[in-house]
């Protein structure tokens, strides 16, 4: 047999064609389509490193600024969890305070049974369980709110009863002008963390300072460090402070109502910008004046003073 699938014939001395071998076909055949899919897959791998697609260039650039601003994010984010943590310890003590309850009520008074996801695949077995459960919990919380309003129209109704100084020293002001309120401050002037006694509260020059509660004026006078400064005694052993006033209206021993004007915005004394320094004591102990503006404002406007007395970190004192 020869080459190319060729037979001689030893009787007429003829070449002729031998029977086809399949097996040989298609192995050639096996061949070319394997050397195809390569030359194929070489080609495309070569292509998509020389030439992106539009669509591959977008995202590898999002990629990127994904991956420059994914370090800020984690950062802001541990500080968001850190002010919303202390925003929730202020609300529970702001509740203690003022309403006798051990807490604010949670957002989502079922929290603590769980989250089931409504699916098809959940056996009703599980979710008549899961729905007596929140059944119970609501009455529960029904019971402990109906308490709650017992308490407090209790209180209300008792004439003995000493609210603390709730009215706004500035009119009308709202959470952009919040600043600094009690805690480690940084100082303006000598660049440090001291410890801020009281809130700030940033507004123009002038503006009319308003006592926060009926009282009596114990001082109105002026220091080095506060400025023209009016302090005024209330019932209950709570005391208000309001310094770097740029004029006092009030004089010692002069009783006042609260809503009453005693001064006006100022700068007086060590003050970085006009602005109002105004703190809220009690039997001596500083406590936090944002804590009591939560009835002369809206449940948004009072969180959002929250927030910007925490995470306000400078001072304007």
């Amino acid at each position: 047999m020869g080459r190319g699938g060729f037979i001689f014939n030893s009787e007429n001395f003829h070449f002729g064609k031998g029977p086809r071998q399949i097996g040989r076909t298609l192995l050639t055949l096996l061949v070319y389509m394997l050397l195809t899919f390569t030359l194929a897959v070489l080609v495309y791998l070569a292509f998509s490193l020389v030439f992106r697609t539009d669509t591959e260039r977008r995202l590898q650039r999002e990629i990127r600024m994904y991956e420059r601003l994914y370090p800020g994010l984690e950062e802001r984010e541990q500080l968001l969890g850190d002010a919303i943590a202390s925003l929730q310890h202020k609300d529970n003590e702001i509740y203690g305070l003022v309403f006798r309850s051990n807490g604010a009520p949670m957002l989502d008074p079922m929290e603590s049974q769980g989250a089931v996801s409504v699916a098809d695949t959940i056996p009703e077995e599980r979710l008549t369980i899961y729905t007596r459960h929140k059944a119970d919990s609501l009455l529960g919380r029904c019971g402990l709110v109906d308490a709650a309003f017992e308490r407090i129209f209790r209180a209300l109704s008792d004439t003995s009863l000493v609210l603390p100084p709730m009215t706004l020293p500035i009119a009308d002001i709202t959470y952009p002008q919040v600043g600094a309120s009690t805690g480690r401050k940084m100082d303006p002037f000598y660049k440090a963390y001291v410890y801020h006694e009281g809130l700030d509260l940033i507004v123009a020059r002038g503006t009319p300072v308003l006592a926060a509660a009926d009282g009596t004026v114990t001082s109105a006078s002026k220091s080095k460090s506060g400025g023209n400064t009016v302090r005024i005694a209330h019932e209950g052993g709570y005391e208000t402070v309001y310094a770097h006033l740029e004029s006092m209206k009030v004089r010692a021993g002069q009783r006042v109502r609260a809503g009453e004007r005693i001064g006006d915005v100022g700068m007086s004394g060590q003050a970085f910008a006009p602005h109002l320094h105004y703190e809220v004591r009690r039997d001596g102990a500083g406590m936090d004046p944002v804590g009591f503006f939560f009835a002369s404002v809206s449940p948004t406007e009072y969180v959002n003073m929250l927030y910007m007395s925490v995470n306000t970190m400078q001072s304007m004192d």
